[in-house]
């Protein structure tokens, strides 16, 4: 009999909002690893921040390969980052880049972090100042996860 994973979070439950105070550390931290990304393709640099309902903060950056296809995302690296070190339960990811428009996470890591994080605050802010929070499934609507497995 094969054994089925887990369904991620699919429901948000009702939590406090992180703090005005608590969102400008993460994107202070997020801008720190934005520093880090190697981006010598498309020199679009981004960092992440994630942190778990515990307080644990795991940062992560964009890093590129010639293959393009082998790039990793700032928010992707955050996550296996924090997973790998046995982190779970998390509650707010903050994304910053340096762009024209707030930059949301890409599709591939909207689907990495329903998968893991379930539907948590998505801060994202540019050099700026300027930000936006919105939740998870609000940016996707219709995820795909376990339960559909």
């Amino acid at each position: 009999m094969r054994r089925r994973r887990p369904a991620a979070r699919q429901r948000a439950v009702k939590r406090a909002r992180p703090t005005r105070t608590m969102l400008a550390a993460m994107a202070a931290l997020a801008q720190e690893a934005r520093e880090r990304a190697h981006a010598p393709y498309s020199r679009f640099k981004v960092g992440a921040a994630l942190k778990t309902r515990t307080g644990e903060i795991v940062t992560g950056c964009n890093i590129e390969n010639a293959s393009y296809g082998l790039s990793m995302c700032a928010e992707r690296v955050a996550v296996f980052k924090a997973v790998s070190e046995g982190l779970e339960d998390f509650d707010v990811i903050t994304v910053v880049a340096d762009s024209k428009r707030i930059t949301p996470p890409c599709g591939p890591c909207r689907q990495i972090l329903w998968e893991y994080c379930g539907d948590i605050l998505v801060h994202m802010t540019d050099l700026k100042g300027r930000s936006r929070t919105m939740r998870l499934a609000e940016l996707l609507p219709l995820p795909f996860d376990g339960g559909h497995l």
